[in-house]
């Protein structure tokens, strides 16, 4: 039986940290909060099984520290966030209970090993464990033991959104229609996930080659926009983009329920825009690699999104089987930028271009001395080169 929660040794239990002090930025939402969370600031969500795309969101802001109210780590599955947070010198303050999310927003605390501490009013708000990377680990190794339980859900959740979405996954009904020409095109879709910045960096020539159509999944198309792309289409539900890419110009296709309702639709329409509207069960990311598919794309490139089983777990997600369906459906068309920054990673040394450098100086000397010509302007940039030296020495 998978254990629901582990109680990991404490940090303080060795011995009390140093304390420190920061205003607390308090929200359920661990990608609403990265939006306002400021170096500096203790991060306080309530988060089980943090994954790594929010504590790589959350590592970005530099917080002092993060006080979870959940377990980081519950035992499902190893989770990659809190190792993250740990690796990054994040003090993290795990399974703080209800009260830390009964903390206000703005108020300052001190965090004191696992205690939480209202600073102006000097009383203790909520007390939690306070991680470190001996402590993490050995949560993992009970996580990865305990696998083969989410394993057998991942496979029945699978097999549910088969028996629901089997039309639109063969025969692609309800797919809507959208003006974006995308037949026989190269297709970029961007989610915001693991690696998302340096494939887009490592993308950047392709994307000026191959002029690919760019869709944004949600935050992907802020990313797009961070680095200087203009999408083409946006794609999802509408919780984590802004609203300065929403008026980009991009084409906007609203994911909504299977029961037709969109929580993204009303603000879409608020600014002005009329969206497509995309009833699906899975996840966004489906939405735009079924649409891409659907529309005749040529070539579909995905960055950012889900390619391994632990990635998959990682979410923590019931949709995320969908996922692992809509990539078997779009099939050889699909080229994962994942891990393209890996493999271009290597620089090449500065010795090695200080030597490249003098390979190709000694063959022009060469060619130049093989010539009359050549040798006497060998000659003339000698002289020169010994006036200049004497003109150096007699100066000092």
């Amino acid at each position: 039986m998978v254990p629901m929660s582990i109680r990991l040794p404490s940090r303080h239990s060795r011995g009390p940290a140093p304390g420190l002090t920061g205003p607390a930025r308090v929200d359920r939402r661990t990608k609403d909060l990265t939006k306002r969370l400021r170096p500096g600031d203790i991060a306080v969500i309530d988060h089980e099984d943090l994954d790594r795309v929010s504590a790589e969101a959350l590592v970005a802001c530099r917080p002092a520290a993060v006080v979870n109210a959940s377990s980081s780590i519950s035992g499902k599955y190893p989770n990659l966030g809190p190792e993250i947070l740990v690796a990054a010198g994040i003090p993290l303050i795990d399974h703080a209970g209800p009260e830390a999310m009964e903390i206000k927003d703005g108020v300052t605390l001190t965090i004191e090993g696992g205690d939480i501490t209202d600073h102006d009013h000097d009383r203790t708000v909520a007390a939690g464990e306070r991680l470190d990377a001996e402590a993490v680990q050995a949560a993992m190794a009970v996580a990865r033991a305990g696998m083969s339980g989410q394993l057998e859900a991942f496979a029945e959740n699978t097999m549910d959104y088969l028996r629901q979405e089997r039309d639109l996954l063969f025969d692609g009904v309800g797919v809507p229609d959208i003006t974006t020409e995308i037949e026989g095109r190269h297709v970029l879709i961007v989610v915001r996930g693991y690696h998302y910045k340096e494939d887009l960096q490592i993308l950047r020539h392709y994307i000026r080659e191959y002029k690919p159509i760019l869709i944004g999944v949600d935050g992907g198309a802020d990313a797009l926009i961070e680095a200087r792309h203009k999408p083409d289409l946006i794609v999802g539900d509408m919780d984590s983009v802004s609203d300065d890419a929403l008026r980009s110009g991009a084409e906007i296709v609203v994911h909504a329920y299977r029961d037709g309702k969109a929580p993204g639709l009303e603000r879409v329409r608020s600014l002005g825009v009329e969206p497509v509207v995309f009833p699906a069960t899975g996840t966004s990311e489906d939405v735009a690699m079924l649409l891409a598919d659907d529309k005749g794309a040529q070539l579909i490139v995905a960055v950012g999104t889900h390619v391994t089983l632990v990635e998959f777990l990682d979410k923590g997600r019931k949709g995320m089987a969908s996922t692992f369906l809509t990539r078997l459906r779009v099939g050889s068309k699909l080229v994962d930028a994942k891990g393209v920054s890996q493999l271009y990673r290597a620089r090449i040394s500065l010795w090695s271009l200080v030597l490249m450098l003098a390979v190709g100086l000694l063959a022009l000397g060469a060619a130049l001395w093989s010539t009359d010509g050549g040798r006497a302007l060998l000659q003339v940039l000698g002289a020169r080169i010994d006036d200049l030296w004497s003109s150096i020495q007699g100066a000092f």
